[in-house]
């Protein structure tokens, strides 16, 4: 699932939690860049957790470049709808 700020990729692990993987490349910006929107997602990840689904994942968010310039009250609303996605996608 995607939308304009980043992409989710989920698959059920056997690790009993969810776990968060994040890339960034270098297409879109230099290292400051990359880190401030791998912070953002693991932010979005730390502050949400009641809103993941309650099976164990493994979530991989690759950041896109119209993440750049935007807050994180920007972002979250984007985060909460993937979730939500995800979670219907999951059938739970």
């Amino acid at each position: 699932m995607s939308c304009a700020s980043f992409a989710v990729f989920a698959l059920p692990n056997d690790a009993g939690t969810t776990r968060l993987g994040v890339t960034a490349t270098r297409k879109f910006g230099g290292a400051v860049r990359r880190n401030r929107a791998k912070r953002l997602i693991r932010e979005l990840f730390r502050r949400n957790r009641a809103a993941l689904p309650a099976c164990a994942l493994d979530l991989v968010v690759n950041a896109h470049g119209a993440m750049l310039g935007r807050s994180y009250g920007e972002l979250e609303p984007e985060w909460l709808r993937l979730l939500g996605q995800l979670d219907r996608r999951l059938g739970r």
